[in-house]
């Protein structure tokens, strides 16, 4: 160590860490050390090799996965002399983890090519070796002793995606000028809004406009992890919805069809019981004439599940919408209203929170206690992805169709001027990727975001980790020249 970094607060520092933070009971360094190990590839990596003795070639060591599953996704690795392949890597202490954890009979884990473990450890018994990917291990071949690699890990660099690991357009963007990637993720945004909105118009053309935003609402309330089975749902609007009127109704009907309906009593709650009961005494009569159209539990993901979004809780909020017979001219008449831009997001939450349900306020699922103060059924958060994702593309589209220019301008208003909505893995994975900065601030309203997401679409999701044959660095200073060339300075004389 340079004798000049031995400062007093550098000395106290180090003396006051507890020895017990570089390894765990057993005597292993803590596995989040491990991870950022090899995300940071703090590795000798050309003596790199598995126990079967193959060279290993990180190309790249993919992406923290933070919805569970192996730990990074979309690594490329080269092993011996291989083409390069692009999957999944596990981190784990020991080799046997792989077995002891289950991962062999979790589907989640079936893209795993390289399982990177700190020792190998006795072999465990189960299932033959080559059922198993190939086990990498890396406890002598740190670049740095485990005391100075956790002291590391502790500081802010570990936060920030490395230079190396950043997308190959990360330079051509950040050469940009504000104003020029602020233009760039304009444009993006604007195809998305219109991609968004031509297919609302040609599910319309099928089933009209109505079905066609209930669908649009329904596969919104699902999120990333429910979107097919929501959408399944308001398909079969029209078969399930007949004769309802009430909130409650409407639920027992969505309950029951979506096969989130509990079959047996918590025999411990009985408030709870008491609701559930009525709700079965309701959908009982309808069952098996629904038959048909009820989803089986098993298309249903809750793993990595807010509670606020669990979709027994989405599917009780969807019911009070389908209860409003205004529910979509309040709409209507939310886009006609003179707004300014800063009562957007509050307006329109305005009409899609709904008043206190009886039940649904105040529980997340039928099994939790009930909770000390109601919680809203609808947050500003997913408002503002109804409104960027569903809401706006619906009106504006309408408004292209029937030529209204006037109107059509005042949706891409409000599109463009939405604030920045809660931020997700999407975009913090893009902006460290192709902004090179972890700063939310960075984008700085929904539609850059949107931008964002639309670039990754297009250039990122078809490309891999390493960005080969990727088109968008080339872009990117191409969209620099151009935008160079047709600048005015201030001083400019004619």
């Amino acid at each position: 160590m340079n004798s000049r970094a031995e400062t007093f607060y550098a000395v106290w520092r180090n003396q006051c860490r507890a020895a017990d933070v570089l390894r765990d009971k057993d005597g292993f360094p803590p596995e989040r050390l491990l991870q950022a190990v090899w995300r940071h590839q703090r590795l000798r990596r050309d003596e790199l090799k598995t126990v079967d003795g193959k060279t290993v070639r990180v190309l790249h060591p993919g992406f923290v996965s933070a919805e569970g599953g192996p730990d990074f996704r979309g690594a490329v690795i080269q092993i011996g002399g291989e083409p390069a392949r692009s999957g999944d890597v596990e981190i784990d202490l020991r080799s046997h983890g792989w077995h002891a954890h289950g991962h062999d009979r979790n589907p989640n884990f079936q893209n795993v090519i390289l399982h990177v473990v700190w020792e190998t450890g006795a072999p465990a018994s189960g299932p033959a070796r080559n059922e198993r990917p190939l086990t990498l291990p890396i406890n002598n071949l740190l670049d740095a002793p485990l005391g100075e690699l956790s002291l590391w890990l502790e500081s802010e660099s570990t936060a920030a995606l490395p230079e190396k690991l950043r997308g190959k357009c990360s330079a051509p963007l950040r050469e940009l000028e504000e104003p020029q990637l602020a233009e760039l993720l304009r444009q993006a945004a604007r195809l998305r809004l219109e991609a968004k909105a031509a297919q609302f118009s040609a599910r319309a053309r099928h089933a009209g406009w109505e079905q066609a935003l209930w669908e649009g609402l329904f596969r919104a309330l699902g999120y990333k992890h429910n979107a097919w089975p929501m959408q399944n749902l308001a398909e079969a609007r029209p078969l399930w919805s007949r004769g309802a009127k009430s909130p409650f109704a409407f639920q027992a009907r969505l309950l029951g069809v979506s096969g989130l309906l509990p079959a047996e009593l918590t025999r411990s709650q009985k408030s709870s019981d008491t609701w559930l009961r009525r709700v079965w005494d309701c959908w009982w009569r309808e069952r098996d004439a629904s038959a048909d159209i009820t989803l089986p539990r098993a298309v249903w993901k809750f793993h990595g599940l807010r509670p606020a979004n669990h979709p027994q809780r989405r599917l009780a909020l969807a019911a009070h919408w389908l209860a409003d017979k205004n529910f979509i001219s309040k709409i209507e008449k939310w886009l006609a209203a003179n707004l300014a831009d800063n009562t957007l997001p509050s307006s329109l939450l305005e009409i899609l929170q709904v008043e206190r349900d009886e039940f649904w306020s105040w529980r997340w699922t039928f099994k939790s206690a009930r909770l000390a103060k109601p919680q809203p059924l609808l947050g500003g958060a997913r408002a503002t992805d109804l409104a960027v994702n569903v809401i706006l593309p619906w009106l504006w589209v309408r408004a292209a169709e029937g030529k209204n220019t006037t109107l059509r301008g005042e949706i891409e208003r409000r599109y463009f001027a939405w604030p920045a909505a809660e931020d997700n893995s999407v975009l913090k994975l893009a902006r460290q990727r192709l902004l090179g900065t972890s700063s939310r601030r960075a984008l700085r309203s929904a539609a850059e975001q949107q931008g964002l997401m639309q670039i990754v679409g297009d250039f990122c999701g078809h490309s891999n980790a390493i960005c080969d044959d990727c088109r968008l660095p080339a872009m990117a200073g191409e969209f620099r020249a151009v935008n160079d060339r047709l600048r005015i300075p201030f001083n400019h004389e004619i």
